[in-house]
């Protein structure tokens, strides 16, 4: 894919006396009227934020002018191998207390300082640990956070209680190896945490949003060898908001729709495009009221 149509900028940025970092891909065109939605892309655990672009492809959010995309650095003491305090995951992050709310914040009040950002339309999406801090910014930031897009991550909080409905799409595989769907403890997982159950999360959500309790089930075409795909839509919930899974029978620790970085990660899902799905989303969810 040309990046010939986004400029990709590193931001430094000072959070309780440390400078932390993000890459800000910005698309070349002028911005809309209300100005850039912005996504943020928070990378997996032992990873970073260049990791992330290749991995998710969501630069091609910026590359065809529809939204600023911003992929934020965790900490770590070894360089480029970064973890996010999500909850009760993931490593140093979560050692240390590492204030990933808060640098959140600041990173989005950052490149609004920079660029014109429609404060209508901020948003989330992670990997893995990465997923987890979405739920986390979403839970405590749920004034500024319109919509989330956690792909093969749980929720990693106890309970949740935004301050308004935040609207949910789920990616994730049954063979996921690291983050299981049914929970517990991965059996690839270098963190060795014991996770929630994904749907239990997403009930938590559910219950938040005020969605209805039974979702709606629907099989979702898949002609890829050995996997099948059932979406399940609690909602509507208030103000609109909607919880919706996206069950992979079959995929692995994967970002749907791109070639997985290592055959450790389990089954690829190629023919289901997650960042078509998410910017759909994101699209109908932004802030109301």
């Amino acid at each position: 894919m040309s990046t010939a149509t986004l400029t990709a900028t590193r931001l430094d940025v000072p959070v309780s006396a440390r400078l932390r970092h993000a890459i800000a891909c910005v698309p070349t065109a002028p911005p809309p009227t209300a100005g850039w939605p912005l996504v943020l892309a928070f990378h997996g655990g032992q990873s970073h934020p260049e990791m992330m672009r290749r991995f998710s492809g969501l630069d091609i959010f910026a590359a065809s002018g529809r939204a600023i995309v911003v992929y934020p650095a965790g900490t770590g003491s070894r360089e480029g191998l970064f973890t996010w305090n999500g909850g009760n995951c993931c490593g140093e992050a979560r050692d240390q207390d590492s204030d990933d709310v808060a640098f959140t914040r600041a990173v989005i009040a950052d490149v609004a300082a920079r660029q014109a950002v429609d404060p209508r339309r901020i948003h989330a999406t992670g990997m893995s640990n990465g997923a987890m801090m979405a739920y986390r910014v979403a839970a405590e930031l749920a004034d500024t956070i319109a919509s989330i897009a956690p792909v093969a991550g749980p929720l990693a909080l106890a309970h949740v209680a935004p301050a308004r409905p935040v609207s949910v799409l789920h990616f994730h595989g049954t063979l996921d190896q690291f983050t299981p769907l049914e929970g517990g403890v991965g059996r690839r997982s270098v963190t060795r945490i014991s996770h929630r159950p994904v749907v239990e999360g997403l009930l938590e959500w559910v219950h938040a949003d005020g969605c209805p309790v039974e979702p709606i089930r629907e099989p979702i075409p898949c002609p890829d060898m050995g996997l099948s795909i059932e979406r399940f839509i609690w909602g509507p919930g208030v103000e609109e908001s909607e919880v919706v899974f996206y069950r992979i029978e079959g995929g692995g620790h994967v970002w749907p729709g791109q070639t997985p970085d290592s055959f450790l990660l389990g089954p690829a899902v190629p023919s289901l495009d997650a960042n078509a799905l998410i910017w759909e989303f994101f699209v109908r969810h932004p802030l109301r009221g």
